[in-house]
């Protein structure tokens, strides 16, 4: 059985509203019964992926990802958090190959599954587009800038564009200033929420 606080953590909306989870991330969530706060979290995250999709299908029309693994990925990326709860509040990686290996588990497919995995890994070699993206909102949802993985999206936008890198380094920091202007209510929302079910 669900925990009402999970739930409400799965539903509850804030001001800016939160896109709610897919589905199928929910339930992964639910069985468990999830900390509420890691819900919290993947929400936020989600919902700066979602931002992230939109401008770049408006922006960047040519460049190829796949928009519903980026979602799915963003959703599910600390799923591993459920097994390891103390990195919820501190420090840690073990969180990435368990919710890794928990998806496979639930019947996700290895592809969705890999971003618990890959959402720390920006800089491994053959990391793709839709890793980058999801890297990026589990930045970006908390004003996080990192230099090196935001250069590696302009390159890849540089190549599908043709832009100068000038050009679309400013395009893409203009939009990751206005994401990030919604932090500190993402922060109060994920906050609000018990590391403890």
């Amino acid at each position: 059985m669900t925990s009402g606080v999970l739930e409400q953590a799965l539903t509850d909306q804030p001001e800016p509203p939160l896109r709610p989870l897919p589905d199928s991330a929910a339930a992964i969530l639910r069985a468990p019964d999830a900390p509420p706060r890691l819900a919290a979290h993947l929400r936020a995250v989600h919902n700066v992926a979602c931002q992230l999709v939109d401008w770049l299908k408006a922006t960047y029309s040519t460049v190829q990802f796949d928009a519903d693994a980026v979602l799915f990925g963003a959703a599910t990326h600390d799923i591993g958090k459920v097994l390891h709860p103390a990195e919820l509040s501190g420090t840690g990686s073990a969180h990435e190959s368990a919710g890794y290996q928990l998806l496979l588990d639930h019947g996700v497919s290895e592809s969705a599954a890999r971003f618990a995995r890959t959402h720390a890994a920006w800089t491994e070699p053959d990391i793709g587009m839709d890793d980058l993206l999801v890297s990026l909102a589990d930045k970006i949802w908390k004003a996080k800038r990192i230099p090196e993985l935001e250069a590696l999206i302009v390159q890849r936008l540089v190549q599908v564009s043709g832009q100068e890198p000038w050009h679309v380094f400013m395009t893409l920091d203009e939009e990751l200033d206005r994401i990030a202007a919604d932090a500190d209510q993402r922060l109060a929302f994920q906050a609000a929420y018990p590391v403890t079910t």
